[in-house]
């Protein structure tokens, strides 16, 4: 980039230098040309005066070796002329005529600007002609083209080292990141580029990249965090089945086969529920769940879920579903049966004896709410809630918490089908979940 912008800048400002020289060389020329010619009228209007004043010719000898004379009668005869000129007439041009004309006696070498006045000669009208030589023109040109041929060069040259030094200097940070992030591996992801001054592109790459950097160790520590909370909540069931396997091998009397099939099973069933949440919390992490599209009600799955826990509920504990209206929205079914159901087993988990779910539609948006009448969330945690694995003081066993993933995996499936999710103190002094969604069409 250095190499290309420098050679970039070179080329542009050595065209652009070599079109103004170019430019400043001709009209340098033209204004001595005219500047000459000026001379010579002026000088041939000297020999038209004398003319008219005396009515013969004025004597043309020495003067200026750079201005030839003329005086021509009505037939183009020279009657009068300087020395140099020549016999014949110095061009063919009629009075106020001009011409630019070299091969002249004086200086074959060197170009002459022709000038013409009319003029009173032996009784007729004739012509004065004046000639002036163009060398001092010649040498003023060739003065300038030298000087620009020197100087355009080391003028270039001064161009390419100024933007040379100019652009490494701009270049230096984005160097000095590259070395770090070359440096930087998995296991250092604590590391940030440095930072250069100012508020310029360069800067804000800066903390582009240190961003992306927070966000990935951010990812990892996560990743991190969630495989050890996995290994360790599926080292329970693994452990109480072991358990168990070993009291029935070594005393028999005390654990019969069928309590031992009953443990495993419902141990299994718990390792299988862990696995399901992981791995669509796994699926969630690679890049979200299906991409929602087909049009669900969600009330026909709330309720189908209140149905479903109304038949396993335990006495003192109802369950109000007289708020669900109509709300249907785009998205996957499965995952948001499992969102409502998660919502639902958390809030009668908690409460007391009442729970209450609602389901509302209004300005394209469908509104679930689930409250309880338990123990409430501390305002500091409501949002921690959501993180997977964590569980409340209140609820730290895992008989009567769960595995901590069951709001976890409600935030996943809300989030991927462009809805909210927040925890709020409910009326009845316990947890209320509002989960906000978008309404099909």
């Amino acid at each position: 980039m250095r190499v290309r912008t420098t050679l970039a800048a070179v080329a542009v400002v050595g065209a652009a230098l070599v079109a103004g020289g170019l430019g400043l060389v001709l009209v340098l020329r033209s204004a001595l040309v005219d500047q000459a010619r000026t001379a010579a009228r002026l000088r041939a209007d000297d020999v038209v005066a004398t003319l008219e004043a005396t009515g013969t010719p004025p004597g043309l000898g020495g003067g200026d070796d750079d201005v030839l004379v003329q005086v021509l009668d009505a037939g183009g005869r020279v009657v009068a002329a300087s020395p140099g000129t020549g016999p014949g007439p110095l061009a063919t041009l009629g009075p106020g005529g001009s011409a630019t004309v070299g091969d002249l006696p004086l200086d074959p070498d060197d170009d002459f600007v022709v000038v013409a006045r009319g003029a009173p000669v032996a009784g007729g009208r004739g012509t004065v002609l004046v000639a002036r030589s163009l060398d001092a023109v010649d040498e003023s040109t060739r003065v300038v083209v030298t000087v620009m041929a020197i100087g355009l060069p080391a003028l270039l040259l001064v161009v390419a080292a100024t933007t040379w030094r100019v652009v490494g200097r701009a270049l230096r940070p984005v160097e000095a990141m590259r070395s770090e992030v070359e440096a930087i591996s998995a296991a250092e992801l604590h590391r940030r580029l440095p930072r250069p001054g100012g508020s310029d592109e360069i800067a804000r790459l800066a903390d582009t990249l240190n961003g992306m950097l927070a966000r990935l160790e951010g990812s990892q520590r996560r990743q991190r965090r969630f495989a050890s909370d996995a290994s360790h909540e599926l080292r329970s069931p693994v452990a109480a089945i072991r358990q168990h396997a070993e009291v029935a091998r070594a005393h028999p009397e005390v654990m019969s086969a069928a309590s031992l099939a009953e443990v495993v099973l419902a141990e299994d069933r718990r390792i299988e529920a862990l696995v399901e949440d992981l791995l669509l919390l796994a699926r969630a992490d690679e890049g979200g769940p299906a991409t929602p599209g087909r049009p669900v009600d969600l009330d026909d799955l709330v309720l189908a879920e209140v149905e479903r826990l109304r038949a396993t509920l335990a006495p003192g504990v109802a369950i109000d579903a007289r708020g669900v209206s109509g709300g249907q929205v785009l998205g996957d079914g499965r995952q948001l049966r499992r969102a409502c159901s998660n919502l639902l087993d958390n809030a009668v988990r908690h409460a007391a004896g009442r729970v209450a779910v609602s389901v509302t539609e209004g300005d394209g948006r469908v509104r679930l709410v689930v409250d309880d009448d338990g123990p409430g969330v501390e305002a500091g945690e409501r949002e921690r809630v959501f993180e997977r694995f964590v569980r409340l003081d209140a609820a730290r066993s895992t008989g009567a918490g769960g595995s901590g993933l069951g709001l976890a995996i409600v935030a996943e499936v809300v989030r991927v089908h462009g809805g909210t999710c927040r925890m709020e103190a409910s009326p009845w002094g316990g947890a209320r979940v509002e989960v906000d969604l978008p309404a099909a069409g």
